[in-house]
C-alpha cells in the first residue's frame, strides 16, 4: 500500500473517532411522544402493583420483565402492530422458558443465545421491523439463566410473564379504537408535504436531495399502506388513502417530467395549490376546498388534472368511495427465503451477531464473574449499531451512562423505596428511559442502570448497592469491549467488499424487469418481479449504509458514490411503478436491445471493478425519465 493511501486511511480513522466522541454527547432534537413512555410504565408497573396487593412482591418483580414486550411498540399500522406484538409476546415468553431450562448447561446457553440473537436480528432486518431488535430477547433469556428458581415456581413465573406480555399487546392496540388508520394518515400527510417542497424546488439546480426525499417517502408510504390493509374490514377511509397515494405517485412523475423537459420553475399559483394539499389532511366531513380554476399554459394541463383529481378525492363523500384495494403485499415466508443467502447483508450480519454473542457468553463463563449474563447483555446492546463507528459510540455511551446511573441508584436506594413508592420510582424511571432513548443513549443508560439496580435489590433482597454496582459496571465494560472488538474483526470491510457486486445485481435486475415488461402477457401479475427488484435494492441499501460506517479506504470512496446510489434508487422506483401502472411496455426492439446492452455492460464492468464506458442513451418516449436517470447514473459513477 502507498504511503499516501496509509496516511489517508489514518486521517479518516481519526476523523471518524472524533465524530464518535462528538456523537456520544450529542442530544438529538427528536420530538417526544408520551404515548410509548406512559404505556411502558403502565405495563411494567402493573405486575409489581399486583405483587404488592397479593403480598408476592418477588413474583411481581419477575413478571414485570414481560413489560419489555411493550418496547417493541412503534407508531406503525395497527394491522401490523397486532401481529407483531403477539409474536413478540410469544418470543419473550419462549426466551424466559429457554433461559430457565438451559441454565444448568453452559454449552446450551452459549448455543441458544447465539441462535436467539441471529434469528431475531434476521427476522427484524428482513421484515423491516422497527424496534430494539434482539436486545430484549437476549436480555430476558440471559437474565433467567442466572436465576435460582424452585421447580414449583417455574410454571407460575412463565405464565405470569406471558400474561404481562399479553397486557402489552392489549395496551399497544388501544389507539385502534380511536384512530384505526392514524399511522397511514400521518404518512400520507408527510408525503404531500414533501411533494409541496419538490414542486417549489423544480427548476433549481439543487433539486436532487428533495427529489430523493420524495422517492423515499413514496416507497415508505406504499409499504405502510400495504401492511396496514385489513382484508377482513372494508373501510372507505382507507380506500381514500390508497387513492391519494396513487395520485401522489402520478403527481411526482408529472412534476419530474416538467422539471426534465423545461427545467424551469412552476408558476407560483400551481406551487401554492400543491403545497396546500397537505393542509387538508387529516380529512373529515368539514374539509372544504375552493376548486378555483387556474389559467395555465398547455404544458401544465396534465398536472392540473392530477391536482383537481386529488382535491376531488379529498372532498368525495365516503358513500361514493368505490376503490378496490389491490396492494402488493409479499408473504413473510417469501421475504425471509429471498434474503437467506450468502450475498444477503442482513443474513451475514445476523450470523456475525450470533457468533459474537456466543463468544461473549463463553468469555463470561470463563471469567467466572458474578452475574456473568451482564457481559452478554452489554455485548448485545452495543452491537445494535451494526457498524464499527456506531458500535463504538454505543459502547462508550453505555459505559458512561452506567457509571452515572450507579450514583443515581445510590441516591434512590438511600430513600429505601417500598410498596407504592417502589412502583412510582419504577414508573418514573421507565418514562425517563423512553423519553431519553430518542435523545441520547448515554442519557437513557443512566436511568436503565438505576431502574435495573432498583429491581435487582428488591427481587434479590440483598440491599447492597455497591455489590450490584460493582459487578454491573465491570461486566458492562467487558461486554461492551467484546462487542466492539467482535464487530471490528468479523465485519471489517464485509459490506464495502460487496457493494460492486450488489450494484451489478441490481442493474441486471433492472434489465430483467424491462425484458419482462416488453414480452409478458398483459394478464400476468408483475408483482413477483417487482418484489425481487425491491429486495435487490433493499439489500444494496443496507450494504451501502453499513459500508459508510467502516474504518477502511473503500468506505472513503463510497462517500462519493451517493449521487449514483440515489440515481439507482430513482430508477428502481420508476421500474416498480411501470410493473404496476403500465404492466406492459411496447418499445422498439432495437431500442430495447441497446438499452439492455448498456445495462449488462455496466453491470459486468462494475462487478469486475473496471471503469465503466459511458454510453449515450437515446431517449425513449415511453420511458423517458428512466433513460435520463440511467445517463445520470453513468455520469455519477464515473466521477465518484
Amino acid at each position: 500500500m502507498l504511503v499516501g493511501d496509509k496516511l489517508m486511511i489514518h486521517a479518516r480513522k481519526n476523523k471518524m473517532l472524533k465524530k464518535v466522541v462528538k456523537d456520544v454527547f450529542k442530544i438529538n432534537r427528536n420530538p417526544i411522544s408520551w404515548e410509548k413512555p406512559i404505556g411502558a410504565a403502565i405495563c411494567g408497573a402493573f405486575p409489581i402493583l399486583m405483587g404488592l396487593l397479593f403480598h408476592q412482591i418477588r413474583y411481581g418483580l419477575l413478571a414485570s420483565m414481560g413489560g419489555f414486550a411493550y418496547l417493541y411498540m412503534f407508531y406503525e399500522p395497527y394491522a401490523q402492530r397486532m401481529k407483531k406484538m403477539f409474536f413478540v409476546s410469544i418470543g419473550i415468553t419462549a426466551s424466559v422458558a429457554l433461559g430457565i431450562f438451559t441454565r444448568p448447561y453452559p454449552i446450551l446457553v452459549v448455543v441458544t443465545v447465539a441462535l436467539i440473537g441471529a434469528i431475531v436480528l434476521f427476522i427484524c432486518g428482513t421484515l423491516k421491523v422497527a424496534g430494539p431488535g434482539p436486545v430484549f430477547f437476549v436480555m430476558i433469556f440471559m437474565m433467567f439463566t442466572g436465576m435460582d428458581l424452585e421447580k414449583q415456581e417455574i410454571p407460575i413465573i412463565i405464565f405470569l410473564i406471558f400474561l404481562v406480555t399479553l397486557l402489552c399487546w392489549g395496551v399497544s392496540m388501544i389507539g385502534y379504537f380511536f384512530n384505526p388508520h392514524g399511522p397511514e394518515l400521518k404518512k400520507i400527510k408527510q408525503l404531500y408535504l414533501v411533494l409541496g417542497q419538490f414542486s417549489e424546488a423544480i427548476g433549481s439546480c439543487d433539486i436532487t436531495s428533495v427529489r430523493n426525499k420524495v422517492v423515499k417517502t413514496l416507497k415508505e408510504t406504499e409499504e405502510i399502506l400495504a401492511i396496514g390493509h385489513m382484508p377482513w374490514k372494508e373501510s372507505a377511509f382507507f380506500e381514500r388513502l390508497v387513492l391519494l397515494n396513487e395520485q401522489a405517485n402520478f403527481l411526482f412523475l408529472e412534476l419530474s417530467k416538467i422539471h426534465s423537459n423545461k427545467n424551469q420553475t412552476l408558476p407560483k399559483e400551481l406551487t401554492e395549490r400543491i403545497k396546500k394539499i397537505s393542509s387538508y389532511i387529516p380529512i373529515n366531513d368539514k374539509t372544504e376546498i375552493e376548486k378555483k380554476q387556474i389559467q395555465h399554459d398547455e404544458i401544465y394541463t396534465e398536472l392540473l388534472e392530477i391536482i383537481y383529481g386529488i382535491e376531488t378525492i379529498i372532498t368525495m363523500p365516503e358513500q361514493e368511495m368505490k376503490k378496490e384495494v389491490n396492494l402488493i403485499k409479499p408473504s413473510v415466508f417469501h421475504k425471509l427465503k429471498e434474503f437467506f443467502h450468502k450475498d444477503s447483508i442482513i443474513c451475514s450480519y445476523s450470523i456475525r451477531y450470533g457468533v459474537v454473542l456466543a463468544m461473549s457468553a463463553v468469555i463470561a463463563y470463563q471469567l467466572d464473574v458474578i452475574k456473568p449474563y451482564w457481559i452478554t447483555l452489554s455485548c448485545a446492546a452495543v452491537m445494535c449499531g451494526a457498524t464499527i463507528a456506531s458500535t463504538l459510540n454505543r459502547a462508550i455511551q453505555r459505559s458512561l451512562g452506567t457509571i452515572v446511573g450507579i450514583f443515581l441508584s445510590i441516591v434512590i436506594l438511600s430513600i429505601q423505596p417500598k410498596g407504592i413508592l417502589l412502583v412510582l420510582f419504577y414508573m418514573v424511571l421507565t418514562i425517563l428511559i423512553e423519553v431519553a432513548i430518542t435523545q441520547n443513549y448515554a442519557l437513557a443508560a443512566i436511568f436503565i442502570t438505576a431502574n435495573a439496580i432498583l429491581i435487582a435489590e428488591n427481587s434479590a433482597q440483598i440491599y447492597n448497592t455497591m455489590y450490584f454496582a460493582g459487578y454491573r459496571i465491570t461486566n458492562i465494560i467487558i461486554g461492551s469491549l467484546i462487542g466492539v472488538v467482535g464487530t471490528y474483526i468479523i465485519s471489517y470491510k464485509s459490506a464495502s467488499k460487496r457493494i460492486n457486486y450488489l450494484i451489478a445485481e441490481l442493474l441486471r435486475s433492472h434489465a430483467r424487469v424491462l425484458v419482462y415488461l416488453q414480452y409478458s402477457d398483459e394478464e400476468h401479475n408483475g408483482s413477483i418481479i417487482k418484489q425481487k427488484l425491491d429486495m435487490d435494492f433493499d439489500n444494496l441499501k443496507m450494504a451501502y449504509t453499513y459500508a459508510l460506517g467502516e474504518f477502511s479506504k473503500e468506505s472513503k470512496k463510497l462517500d462519493r458514490l451517493w449521487p449514483a446510489f440515489f440515481a439507482l434508487e430513482h430508477m428502481s422506483y420508476l421500474l416498480s411503478k411501470y410493473c404496476i401502472d403500465k404492466g406492459k411496455l411496447t418499445l422498439d426492439e432495437k431500442q430495447l436491445g441497446e438499452l439492455i446492452l448498456v445495462y449488462i455492460r455496466m453491470a459486468n464492468d462494475i462487478e469486475q471493478n473496471r471503469e465503466i464506458q459511458y454510453k449515450n442513451i437515446k431517449e425513449i418516449q415511453e420511458i423517458s425519465e428512466l433513460c435520463r436517470e440511467l445517463s445520470l447514473f453513468q455520469e455519477a459513477y464515473k466521477i465518484r
